[in-house]
């Protein structure tokens, strides 16, 4: 007598199996089914079968357009489970509703050996969507010689609707005692599907395998056993499918933390169809992690995933022949890992999936075609989760390799062979095309499996510090008063981040989950190198490079402070042109100077004065404050009122005639031509501006300031202008001044219109 752990179903125990039922730990969180439609129970799903017409002396079969119930999968299958088709073989299908038919659809021609249950071979399944009619072409490839296998059909699968419940265990576990009971093999020979003699296509239904399993077995079997037969050839795979005795192994504990993985009762299997105990590697260690692509349309929509999941282990089981699904996890392009073939996700079961290597691997497939483009991130990124939480329950480093012994001789797409037994040294996580004659996982996803290795095995990658906040910048030094929010990105995804350190001189004084881009810090005055530690799930650990920070709390000053004065250019009494200038300094790094008042402007460091206009007769108050990097500031302001006085205003000597226009200041000016008539202004301010009008047959005149000669002033213009201010003079302090202007006379332009003087008080 002697123990052993039979899994069955929630319909077996139902039945009536005695004994005492142990949940197994094969299931994600229970957030894991979230999107699903959570019917309770298994989904059933449908498939039927119609054979392929052989043609062209048995290098070509079809199946011409016709009607058919319902499907979503489709696969073309044959007799000889070991047969591979070299040629092409496609189809295409008229979606429910609109009726339209979809383009060629190239279908891998090759699912791999699969397991010594396999009762046929076939394509890889490819998901079509809603259909309601379908067309197939198969063509041999290479010489002329070579022909089709026999038994060509199209397999269809209805993946059925809703998704099973996620409170629901993926199987039970009964402990019973048995006692061996020989039992005979009766093998049963392969269904060979024949062509219709009619032209009509005929659907053969397949809610039981068209093909009986011979799975009796000897009670000496071992785990092995239940295994594919790697050390046959794949052209003689083993008839029958030995009943397993195995005791699941013990669930080693992880160095990378467990993804959410959606159960087979999350996705809605029916575990009746497959209702064989699972295997497990026969060294119950994960060597490495097998990377396929499922080789179908990336066109599915992430809610039909779990319909899509559904699909391909109905036809590896109803169609194939297999025991159960071939690969460990599925993952959809949304990210969402499905549990595969059965017998606890945190547990080595033995796939079908990497031919030769199933022994010593766990397959991981997403779900899609991925030759041309690379899956999303959100798919690399759970298979990179998946692989590092697997690999790591056994030691085993996502960036090293891993020697294989070969089950079976065999080829891989890069043409290297082996002998059966034959030592091979892989990466960890590698592609299935590396250990067999196979395009998947996809070119374009072959080449980012580096990335997926680097983002599994750690440390993190790209991390690089991308703003510092709470001041300014000055070159590559950011300045503070005191607090920081430092801002980074990294190309690993958060997910396999295990947190982030921020550092300032070294020491963390932050830490922030893997999900989190920013950090704050506090800094004392002086210079600080801060950055950013990323902790890997793995713990490895990365560092940016610095960035240099610093702190200080002392003001910038006004070395000169803000003034103003008169300048040149046209005068209106509601803007008289003037100059603002200032001059602003800053121990550490100056960064602007803003004028707040009359107007809003800033100015750069460097810049000491700007051209501004403001009313006449009205005081107006230019308010400037200077800011550092830091965010430390100061405030200065100067007032001043511009006054317009009219050439009325001035003492006249000599001839004056008077002009009027509502081009002049007032409406009126002064115009004169003899030599040495004069006009006098007296004030109190501390600038002043000359305004005439000017035109090419202007003359000249003297400028005297306060009894002094100081300009001789030519008026003559190319363009007529009027409030012309042509001449200014600006004091450091308000007083009294006169100034004196006087015609030259001179020859042959004589003429000097003034239109008065401004000055600032």
């Amino acid at each position: 007598m002697r123990s052993r752990r039979i899994w069955v179903t929630a319909a077996t125990v139902v039945a009536g199996l005695a004994g005492v039922l142990v949940f197994e730990g094969v299931t994600g969180g229970p957030s894991a089914d979230a999107g699903l439609e959570n019917k309770a129970g298994p989904v059933k799903a449908d498939s039927r079968t119609t054979a392929l017409k052989m043609d062209g002396g048995g290098r070509k079969a079809s199946l011409p357009r016709h009607d058919t119930e319902p499907f979503s999968m489709l696969g073309v299958t044959w007799t000889d489970p070991a047969a591979r088709v070299t040629g092409t073989v496609e189809a295409r299908t008229r979606a429910v509703g609109s009726g339209k038919w979809s383009d060629w659809l190239k279908l891998d021609g090759d699912s791999g050996p699969g397991e010594s249950s396999a009762r046929r071979g076939g394509t890889e399944p490819a998901w079509v969507g809603a259909s309601d009619g379908v067309e197939v072409r198969v063509t041999a490839g290479g010489t002329t010689s070579s022909r089709l296998p026999a038994g060509l059909r199209l397999d269809m699968v209805d993946p059925g609707k809703g998704g099973g419940s996620a409170m629901e265990p993926a199987a039970f576990v009964a402990e019973e005692t048995v006692t061996p009971t020989p039992t005979s093999e009766s093998p049963v020979p392969d269904d060979t599907t024949s062509a219709p003699t009619s032209s009509a296509p005929v659907e053969e239904p397949t809610d039981t395998p068209t093909d009986t399993p011979t799975d009796t077995a000897s009670p000496s079997a071992t785990a092995s056993e239940s295994a594919p037969s790697e050390s046959a050839s794949p052209s003689a795979p083993a008839s029958s499918s030995p009943a397993p005795t195995a005791t699941a192994p013990t669930a080693p504990p992880s160095t990378a933390p467990r993804p959410p993985i959606t159960s087979r009762a999350g996705w809605g299997a029916d575990e009746s169809i497959s209702p064989e105990e699972p295997g497990y590697l026969p060294g119950e260690k994960i060597k490495a992690v097998v990377v396929h692509h499922t080789a179908e349309s990336n066109t599915y929509a992430c809610a039909d995933a779990p319909a899509v999941v559904r699909g391909i282990y109905t036809y590896h089981v109803k169609q194939l022949g297999w025991k159960d699904l071939g690969y460990n996890f599925l993952v959809d392009k949304c990210g969402t890992v499905y549990e595969g073939r059965k017998g606890g996700v945190d547990l080595p079961v033995l796939g079908a999936h990497a031919y030769g290597f199933n022994t010593e691997t766990t397959g991981i497939s997403v779900l899609g075609t991925y030759t041309d483009a690379a899956p999303s991130q959100a798919a690399m990124t759970s298979v990179a989760r998946i692989a590092a939480w697997k690999l790591g329950q056994y030691g085993v480093s996502p960036t090293g390799t891993a020697t294989l012994t070969a089950g079976a001789a065999g080829q891989n797409y890069f043409g290297a062979t082996w002998a059966q037994g034959a030592q091979r040294t892989l990466p960890a996580i590698h592609g299935h095309r590396d250990g067999y004659n196979t395009q998947c996982p996809g070119t374009a996803f072959y080449g980012q499996l580096g990335t997926i290795r680097s983002w599994a095995g750690g440390p993190v990658t790209g991390l690089t510090v991308k703003s510092v906040t709470g001041g300014g910048v000055s070159g590559s030094t950011y300045y503070t008063k005191a607090g920081i929010t430092v801002g980074w990105s990294a190309s690993t995804p958060a997910a396999l981040i295990g947190r982030f350190e921020l550092l300032v001189d070294d020491k963390v004084v932050a830490t922030a989950a893997g999900s989190a881009t920013s950090a704050k810090a506090t800094l004392a005055v002086g210079t600080h190198k801060v950055a950013v530690r990323a902790v890997h799930q793995s713990g490895k650990t990365a560092t940016s490079a610095a960035a240099t920070v610093v702190a200080e709390t002392t003001a910038p000053v006004f070395t000169t402070k803000p003034s103003l004065a008169l300048r040149t250019g046209t005068v209106n009494t509601t803007a008289v042109p003037l100059t603002l200038s200032w001059k602003a300094s800053d121990t550490a790094a100056l960064k602007e100077v803003r004028l707040t008042a009359p107007v809003a402007k800033t100015y750069g460091p460097t810049v000491t004065s700007a051209a501004h206009t403001a009313k006449s007769g009205v005081a107006t108050a230019w308010n400037m404050t200077a800011y550092d990097q830091a965010g430390n500031t100061a405030a200065a302001s100067v007032s001043g009122t511009p006054v317009i006085l009219q050439e009325t205003s001035a003492v006249r000597s000599g001839t004056w005639s008077t002009r009027s226009s509502t081009s002049y200041l007032g409406g009126k000016s002064y115009s004169g031509t003899a030599k040495n008539a004069s006009l006098t202004w007296t004030f109190t301010g501390r600038s002043a501006a000359w305004v005439v009008s000017r035109a090419s047959t202007s003359g000249q005149a003297y400028v005297y300031v306060d009894g002094v000669k100081v300009a001789t002033v030519d008026l003559k213009s190319a363009t007529t202008k009027y409030r012309d201010a042509i001449w200014t003079k600006t004091w450091t302090t308000s007083a009294k001044h006169t100034v004196k202007i006087v015609v030259v006379g001179t020859a042959g332009r004589p003429t000097v219109t003034t239109d008065g003087l401004v000055y600032l008080k």
